[in-house]
Parts: structure tokens; C-alpha cells; sequence
């Protein structure tokens, strides 16, 4: 251990030493221009300004001057104000002393130079001479304006080495509270999605976007990009005060919904819709679940006085589907998008500890302990017509739902259909893998320290827990009110994975029922409500998008 910190220690008194040297070569050097001024003076014996300037470049000066434009004829007397005085040829690191006649009455000893404007003119490496001002045609002289000309000081090793790192990110870090608070926030968040996997896949990039956007000075994400809810192209020419970054770019493919929408390509790959073709009664479990989404906008409004924007992207939590979350949020309320990603994943993870206290409060143990017949087999061809006839009918119903469903249905096709291996493959693993890092990176950056800490956040918090514990219940009781007319019973327990948590929400039900039954196998029923529940979580929110959008 001890020789890890002593590494440690020698590895930054390496780092300091290396940068101190690399301005200490460079002291004296007042810009990055070829031409500087190293120093100013003023001789009251001998009435003599002077100006040290130095060539800072690796190529020959052929000419250069100090032009003095504007000062105070009371304060600074010239023998000859247009008197311009030329440097010659001065070599690369070279130094010439220019000397003007002039005198400062007022002058004492230590005293402040009076202020002086001007400018340093020169011209590199070229023989061209005519009888302009400095010998050389107007075009290839340089200008260079130099404000308080006789009050500039030499840069030395120290006053560099302070400036370098007073432009480092600490001083910000220190200045702004907040800041310090999101880099914690996010460091919890990778811990969780690393060490306990809460979410990992998009939990890790969620958290690390977060920990990129809350570094002072890094300028990955500008929110003023994408302020009020719109994309400002204008901004991203770079020609105003505003330089896109990273993040700015890749933030594009969630506020114009790409990112989503290809994540839900990849899930309906990933998803068998046998058991829902089986079981029908499915799809009424899966849209029972979605009690969370409408109960919550409504006491959101209620309680906390949010726009219905605002409340209808909070609700949207309940569906435990995060692309679904994301991209509502972009539509409606941009500015929460952060803590509501955040707050939809970590419920998503946590569907183990929330949903089985709820499922053993609203059931008894005999309900439980139903046993379920095994679902029938379902034919190929069902399964080739079924994402067919729900993308049309879903498009026609609720027209803003199309591109989740649509996206949807497409990848499960594909994996159907027997036709296009390849490309089943290809968006279940290579497509998907890349728009969750992108995805997750561009909204983790959206949570910045003005937008995450906000009375709203927590507010988000508590509301996304609500709504996730009624999406629950939603299931469950509506399974146990269709027991009251079916012959064959339902185990409630299979209306918890109404929610869109796919699979977990199934393999929660499946365990919960085995623990009262060992002999009961839930399951497939219960995937059968779990994506339903998808699907009913996409036409929520449409239906949300469409009165709101």
C-alpha cells in the first residue's frame, strides 16, 4: 500500500514539474502570435520609452514596429508621434529593443505607466517591398492590437503555471456546490448499475453521460441548444458564442426519436408474442397495468401543480419501459428528461422489491396458489400475421403511436418471418449495443446540476413510485375482478407483469407463485401479460403525445 501512494505522489510531482517546465521554457511569451512584447520601460533621465519584443515564432521576421495610436497628450509628450520604429530582421527567439522619444512629466519612480493603446505590425518571411508604410504591401502585414500596451507585464513560469491552473476545471468544481453534489450522484449511480447491477446496460451509460456533463470546462452538452423543447440548428453552425460538442450530436438521435425507436426494433426481436396469441386475455392484464401512468398524471397535477406535460411524462414512468419513457420526455418535457430516465431505470432494476410486497398484499394465498393450464402451441404463421395486423390496427388507433409500435413489430417480424436471420441478429445485438451506449450516454448528459437538483427531481422520485406500485396493483385486480366470470381461473399474480419490465416482471410472478405452489409454473402466462404490456405502454403513450404533444 505504501508503495502505491508513494508512486501516486512521485507520478503528480512528475506531472507539476513537467508543466512548470514547459511554461518556465516559454516565460516571458505573451501570446501564442509570432511577434510579443516581453517588456516595457521608461528612462525619466534620458526621456526614452522603451518596448522589448521578442520573435516567438520559428520563422524570421523581416520587419516589425510598435505603432502607437491613442494616449493622453498631458500625460505623454513625443518628440514625434508618427515616429514608428522598425525591429529589421529578427530571428526566431530573437529580441530587439525599439526606442521612443518621449517624456512623462508626471512620472515617479515604481509608479504605474499611464495607459496607451497601439498595435505590433510585422511581416514574415517574404521580400516583397513597395512604398507602403513599412516597406511591404498592405495585404501581408499582420496586425496584432495591444490594449494597455505600457501596463502589460511579462508572463513568467509562476503567473503561467496560476493562469494554466486557474483555466483547469477546479476552480469551477470549487465556485459551484452543485457540481461536486452531480459528480457524487453519479459516481452512486455507477456503483449501482457495476456493483449491485441495477439496470447495468444503460444504468453504467446513464450514469457515466452524467458524470461528463457535470465537468467544469469539458463543454460536451450546451442545453441552450436544444432550449425550449426545440433544436436550435442555427447554434450549431459554431459561429455564435456557443461550440457544439460531443454529446450536442449525439443528443440529436434522442430528441428527434431515433434512439428509441431502434431500442424497440431490437426489443421486438428479442420478444415472443406466443404467449400473448395463446392467451388474449392477456392484452386486457397488460392494458389494466397502465392504471399507473393515468392515476399518476393525475396527481401530479394535482399535488405538485405540474404542466400536463410535466405529469404525463412522470406517469409515463409506470410503464417500467424506459425507451418509452425517453422518448415521451423529449416530446413533452424535455427539461426533465434526466431525472425521469434515472428515475424509470432504477425502478425497472428494483421490480424485485417493489412488486411482490403489492401482489402478496392485494392476493389471497389460495389465489396464489392457482395452478394455470399450459397455453396451446402457436403456429408460425400466427406469429407472422400478428405484429402485421398490430401494427395497422395500433397506427390507426392512436396514429402517435406508430413509430414505437411500428419499430416494435418490425424486429419481432424479422425474427419470425425465418427470412432474415441476419438481420435479426443484427439488431438484437450489434444495433442494440450501440444505441444503448448512445442512448444512455445523450440522456445522462441532460442532467445537469441546474436541471437534476430541483424540488422537481424528487418530486419525480416519489411520483415514479407511485406510478410504478399502481401499475402493479392495476394487473392484479384486474385479474382477480375477471375471476369473477371465468371459468377458468387466472392466478392474479400474472397481472403484475402487466407492467413492460420485460422479462423480469414474468420471473418475479413465476417466483412469487412457486413459493406458495412448487408444483405451479407461471411463467409463460405471465409473459404473456409482460408483453402486452409493452405494447399497451406504447399506445399510453401515444395517447399522452397526442393530447399534449
Amino acid at each position: 500500500m505504501k508503495k502505491r501512494i508513494f508512486a501516486a505522489v512521485m507520478l503528480m510531482v512528475m506531472v507539476i514539474f513537467c508543466t512548470y517546465s514547459c511554461f518556465a521554457a516559454n516565460a516571458d511569451k505573451t501570446d501564442d502570435n509570432a511577434l510579443g512584447i516581453k517588456s516595457t520601460a521608461y528612462s525619466e533621465a534620458d526621456g526614452t520609452l522603451t518596448f522589448v519584443v521578442a520573435n516567438y515564432s520559428d520563422k524570421t521576421i523581416m520587419n516589425a514596429a510598435v505603432i502607437l495610436t491613442e494616449f493622453n497628450e498631458n500625460e505623454i509628450i513625443f518628440d514625434d508621434f508618427n515616429q514608428v520604429v522598425q525591429t529589421g530582421e529578427l530571428a526566431p527567439g530573437g529580441e530587439v529593443t525599439l526606442v521612443y522619444a518621449a517624456q512623462i512629466p508626471s512620472y515617479q519612480e515604481g509608479e504605474v505607466l499611464p495607459v496607451l493603446s497601439g498595435e505590433l505590425q510585422y511581416f514574415i518571411e517574404k521580400d516583397v517591398i513597395d512604398s507602403s508604410s513599412m516597406g511591404y504591401t498592405q495585404e501581408d502585414i499582420i496586425t496584432i492590437t495591444v490594449e494597455d500596451i505600457l501596463n502589460s507585464e511579462p508572463v513568467t513560469a509562476a503567473s503561467a503555471t496560476l493562469d494554466f491552473l486557474g483555466q483547469t476545471g477546479f476552480p469551477a468544481l470549487v465556485a459551484d456546490w452543485r457540481t461536486i453534489v452531480m459528480l457524487i450522484i453519479s459516481c452512486v449511480l455507477l456503483y449501482l448499475g457495476i456493483v449491485k447491477q441495477f439496470e447495468p446496460l444503460l444504468l453504467i451509460p446513464i450514469a457515466f453521460g452524467m458524470l461528463l456533463t457535470n465537468l467544469p470546462g469539458a463543454e460536451m452538452f450546451h442545453e441552450e441548444l436544444f432550449k425550449d423543447g426545440h433544436v436550435h440548428w442555427e447554434l450549431f453552425k459554431a459561429t455564435n458564442n456557443v461550440t457544439p460538442g460531443l454529446i450536442d450530436y449525439l443528443y440529436l438521435g434522442v430528441k428527434l426519436g431515433i434512439y428509441p425507436c431502434l431500442i424497440f426494433v431490437g426489443v421486438g426481436a428479442m420478444t415472443d408474442f406466443g404467449p400473448l396469441i395463446a392467451n388474449p386475455k392477456s392484452l386486457l392484464l397488460g392494458a389494466a397495468a397502465q392504471l399507473g401512468i393515468f392515476v399518476t398524471y393525475i396527481g401530479a397535477r394535482m399535488l405538485f401543480n405540474f404542466t400536463g406535460a410535466e405529469a404525463a411524462s412522470t406517469g409515463i414512468i409506470g410503464g417500467a419501459d424506459g425507451p418509452t419513457a425517453i422518448f415521451v420526455t423529449t416530446k413533452l418535457a424535455p427539461h426533465l428528461l434526466g431525472p425521469i430516465a434515472v428515475a424509470a431505470y432504477s425502478y425497472m432494476a428494483l421490480v424485485p422489491v417493489i412488486q411482490p410486497p403489492i401482489m402478496k398484499l392485494l392476493t389471497t394465498k389460495k389465489e396464489r396458489q392457482i395452478v394455470m393450464t399450459p397455453l396451446r402451441q402457436v403456429s408460425k404463421t400466427e406469429k407472422i400475421i400478428f405484429p402485421i395486423v398490430v401494427t395497422i390496427f395500433v397506427s390507426l388507433l392512436v396514429p402517435s403511436a406508430g413509430p414505437l409500435v411500428g419499430c416494435l413489430m418490425l424486429g419481432n417480424l424479422l425474427k419470425e418471418c425465418g427470412v432474415a436471420d441476419r438481420l435479426s441478429k443484427t439488431v438484437q445485438n450489434e444495433l442494440m449495443n450501440i444505441v444503448t451506449i448512445f442512448l444512455g450516454i445523450s440522456v445522462g448528459a441532460t442532467a445537469t446540476a441546474s436541471t437534476f437538483l430541483a424540488p422537481k427531481t424528487i418530486q419525480i422520485i416519489l411520483m415514479g413510485v407511485v406510478a410504478f406500485g399502481l401499475g402493479t396493483a392495476g394487473g392484479v385486480l384486474l385479474a382477480k375482478f375477471m375471476n369473477l366470470f371465468l371459468k377458468n381461473k387466472i392466478n392474479p399474480l400474472i397481472g403484475s407483469a402487466g407492467v413492460s419490465a420485460v422479462p423480469m416482471a414474468a420471473r418475479v410472478s413465476q417466483v412469487v407463485g412457486q413459493k406458495e405452489n412448487p408444483k405451479n409454473f407461471l411463467l409463460m402466462h405471465a409473459m404473456g401479460s409482460n408483453v402486452a404490456g409493452v405494447i399497451g405502454s406504447a399506445i399510453a403513450a401515444g395517447v399522452l403525445m397526442a393530447l399534449f404533444g
